[in-house]
């Protein structure tokens, strides 16, 4: 049986959807080094730039994520192809609203812990985010603690989900991949 949008020559995901996925891909893929660098890494003079640099893209990833999710929520995308195992969709679309979930979570989450601590929240030097909590050193401290887990979280989350989608592309040799690169 083929999907009534798929029939109508629509894509699996629009334009839109699959711009939103990849300036979301880039910057959580710049994001995750950047937090191991900034964390791990001795940087003398480099790490407030590098600090910086991870609180601006954090912020611009929040709203990204946010019309991300309320896009996604409006404009649903094609069902999967009806091959693909009921267990596999069932894990795709877990895995998909856990990213969600975690990367809505781990903005709010280095918000506050930034505004707990409190540093300035700048974004790419073009102004300040406000602080949404109060001084608060021992909230911030273990705010970053979570904030570093579902980091580590997101990496093995996001290896998943690009496995998947190689092993559409190169194993089953089906468009799965292909709707997110050109629509389907």
């Amino acid at each position: 049986m083929v999907d009534v949008a798929m029939r109508a020559g629509e894509p699996a995901y629009t334009v839109t959807a699959r711009t939103l996925h990849w300036i979301t891909a880039v910057l959580v893929l710049i994001q995750i080094p950047l937090g191991i660098l900034i964390v791990f890494a001795e940087l003398g003079s480099w790490k407030d730039p590098l600090y910086n640099l991870h609180k601006s893209i954090g912020a611009t990833l929040i709203p990204i994520v946010l019309y991300r999710l309320f896009y996604r929520l409006t404009h649903p995308p094609a069902p999967l192809p009806p091959d693909i195992p009921e267990t596999q969709a069932l894990a795709a679309h877990a895995l998909h609203w856990t990213l969600y979930t975690l990367l809505i979570v781990q903005g709010l989450l280095g918000w506050i812990a930034t505004s707990a601590y409190p540093a300035p929240i700048p974004v790419f030097g073009l102004f300040e985010m406000p602080h949404i909590w109060r001084e608060d050193r021992a909230l911030s401290d273990q705010l970053y603690v979570f904030h570093r887990w579902i980091g580590i979280a997101l990496a093995f989350l996001l290896v998943g989900h690009v496995g998947a989608a190689l092993h559409h592309h190169f194993v089953r040799k089906d468009r799965v991949l292909m709707r997110m690169v050109s629509g389907g």
